[in-house]
């Protein structure tokens, strides 16, 4: 419609042009001056008129590529004025305009649906240009995994945290890879993985970080749970034949008493009977007390304490078996008036059994040294310390300690730390280990 008004109009004026200069050819052939001065006027006229035809077309659409350039897309031509081309030109561009602006809020919409979706999800994701370093994206779970401000170049982890940029950022993850990372005060395990992207020429690389460390946790309470169901089956199989032996006996013995004469009592059978009863429930009881503990460990009865107050009470019980060692134990609570909501008795059995494990550890040492310490972190969290100057733990087996029934103790059953992990996790809470061998071990409680 626009384009046939147009041309109609334009072939118009051309047409009023090339009469007025046909006009003006004959003025001219004629010699005829009277003639020749109106026709040259016209003819200047037609000329005029087309060009100021044209140049405002021309104008009205450069005016719209200048917008269209600069992304001015707010702009909106009159359509109820000028000549009727002009007003469909215009119709034109605003109808253009009213598409792109759909398509723009289309487009934020879906960007802001994403944005809210990517900082919903537990999965820490970043995304920086390989070659500047700017940062195209980065969540909110990242900044929290990672313990970093929002920034906009990858440079500043570099630069503050550069263990941590070489193994999660630097470092190529093509499959999901298992990350021990220390951020603050806590290491967590995550998975990590990243992929290359190309965007024209710019090449970008996607970094995705999830913690599996509450995963992990729950896998392990969950083999817990599976752990005495097993234990539960193994003690009765081994009570099924102490009862079948035990009613044996019973009916020899009985047999004996109503006919001593046709079923005489063989004292050897009774004596090898009895001892291997006494045998098979010493061990029994034996095995009942290692495990005992653990199915005591179902639900907490929390109350608010002074920090300081439950020190003096851990103070009182251990410090006799302390300085018959010889080991010089501190306490230190900041602030003073720390309180912390726990189960005392299960969280007093926890700090018993780490500080007798840094008793063992620095049995010996000349200068053996224990410290137990209590602070509230900056992410509110209190975080109870049991730091000691002994032999450390060995780097390969550090991550095993946790493991029900693993000890590197002759004598050690591999219960307590798993006790202790367990208590903790039904305060909500986590148990982490930092030991230097050689220099000592600082085990932290985090509530």
């Amino acid at each position: 419609m626009t384009s046939d008004s147009y041309k109609k109009i334009l072939l118009l004026r051309i047409g009023i042009l090339l009469v007025s200069l046909i006009a003006l050819a004959f003025a001219v052939s004629a010699a005829n001056i009277y003639a020749i001065v109106p026709a040259a006027l016209f003819s200047a006229w037609a000329c005029y008129y087309l060009h100021s035809f044209c140049i405002k077309r021309f104008t009205e659409v450069d005016d719209f590529f200048e917008a269209v350039k600069y992304r001015d897309f707010s702009r909106w031509y009159a359509e109820n004025r000028g000549p009727k081309d002009i007003r469909q030109l215009h119709e034109g561009f605003n109808e253009v305009n009213r598409t792109i602006k759909e398509m723009n809020t289309e487009k934020e919409t879906q960007y802001l649906y994403l944005q809210k979706i990517l900082e919903m999800i537990d999965v820490g994701i970043i995304a920086y240009n390989l070659h500047t370093g700017n940062v195209l994206w980065a969540n909110d779970s990242l900044r929290k995994n990672l313990d970093i401000p929002s920034v906009k170049n990858i440079r500043f982890i570099a630069n503050r945290k550069p263990k941590l940029f070489r193994e999660l950022l630097q470092a190529d993850h093509p499959r999901e890879t298992s990350v021990t990372v220390e951020a603050g005060s806590q290491k967590n395990k995550m998975l990590v993985s990243n992929t290359v992207f190309h965007v024209g020429d710019d090449a970008f690389k996607l970094v995705v970080l999830q913690n599996i460390e509450d995963t992990l946790n729950q896998n392990e309470s969950d083999a817990w749970k599976k752990l005495l169901s097993v234990m539960t089956h193994e003690i009765m199989n081994s009570i099924a034949p102490i009862s079948s032996l035990a009613e044996t006996l019973k009916s020899n013995v009985q047999g004996a008493i109503d006919k001593p004469d046709k079923h005489p009592l063989e004292m050897e059978d009774l004596h090898t009977g009895i001892e291997s009863i006494k045998k098979r429930s010493e061990g029994l009881m034996k095995f009942a007390k290692t495990y005992r503990s653990l199915n005591k460990v179902t639900s907490l009865n929390k109350s608010k304490i002074r920090v300081s107050e439950f020190f003096r009470n851990i103070d009182k019980l251990m410090y006799p078996s302390l300085k018959a060692k010889n080991i010089e134990v501190d306490y230190k609570v900041e602030p003073p008036d720390l309180e912390v909501k726990i189960d005392v008795y299960l969280v007093e059995q926890v700090l018993i059994n780490l500080i007798l494990n840094a008793v063992d550890a620095c049995e010996e040492k000349d200068d053996a040294r224990i410290v137990i310490s209590a602070d509230r972190h900056v992410d509110g969290n209190v975080v109870i310390g049991i730091a000691d100057n002994g032999r450390g733990i060995p780097e390969e087996v550090i991550d095993n300690v946790f493991v029900p029934f693993f000890s590197t103790k002759k004598k050690g059953s591999g219960i307590g730390l798993s006790l202790c992990k367990q208590i903790m996790l039904l305060h909500r809470g986590r148990v982490q280990i930092r030991s230097v061998e050689g220099e000592g071990t600082v085990v932290s409680l985090i509530f």
